[in-house]
């Protein structure tokens, strides 16, 4: 009898042994291509030198400043100081990137890293308000550590491939602390219902003044 329970208590020992060890070979895995992705070309950049995109004609007079503050804003090549902070909102990590020019906040860039996505968003100020928001997000099609082994192991036809991540893109307008406008590049523009605008506003809002505070505390 005791050798019996000594013999199930070796065995129990050796699958848990094995079974962490594979834990720790996944979680490594998973890491390194983590770490490949942040420091590859697959990273979304930051957007340099652009314009908006006109999606229609609703309200153009209004989002006219809003528009020319973010192309002044982003053709800016040199900065007076960027401070970076990390983040640590989502699985894999993040960080914070504040844009001072004379002293000024002009802009804030946060990225977002997990198994399944990525997401930048660019915070752009006017007169020390927020007004405008760009979120852009990369959903990948299968997890990151997501190989040509597991594909066969789940009996799946895909493995994990950039080029085939799902592309989600909203641009959010604010005038004097409200939201008067957003666009999603998935429906070409068409206005978003009151109560839908008002409850983005108080998600961007919140995040935006979460990070000033964050700030403004370090």
């Amino acid at each position: 009898m005791t050798k019996i329970i000594l013999v199930i208590t070796v065995f129990l020992v050796s699958c848990n042994s094995a079974q962490q060890k594979d834990t720790v070979s996944i979680k490594q895995s998973a890491n390194h291509r983590l770490d490949t992705l942040h420091n590859d070309t697959t990273i979304i950049k930051e957007t340099f030198q652009q314009e908006d995109t006109a999606y229609n004609e609703y309200l153009t007079g209004r989002l006219k400043p809003i528009r020319e503050n973010f192309k002044r804003i982003n053709s800016i090549s040199k900065w007076t100081s960027v401070d970076k902070q990390e983040l640590y909102e989502s699985t894999e990590g993040g960080e914070a990137t504040f844009y001072y020019s004379n002293s000024i906040l002009e802009k804030i860039v946060t990225r977002h890293f997990g198994e399944t996505f990525q997401q930048l968003t660019e915070y752009y100020l006017l007169n020390g308000e927020l007004s405008f928001a760009f979120e852009k997000s990369y959903k990948y099609n299968r997890p990151i550590y997501y190989d040509s082994t597991s594909m066969k192991e789940n009996k799946d036809n895909q493995a994990f491939n950039f080029e085939k991540s799902e592309i989600i893109e909203d641009r959010s307008y604010f005038d004097k602390g409200k939201l008067i406008h957003q666009v999603n590049n998935q429906d070409c523009g068409s206005p978003f219902a009151a109560d839908y605008l008002l409850t983005e506003q108080k998600r961007i809002l919140a995040d935006f003044d979460k990070l000033k505070s964050s700030k403004k505390s370090s």
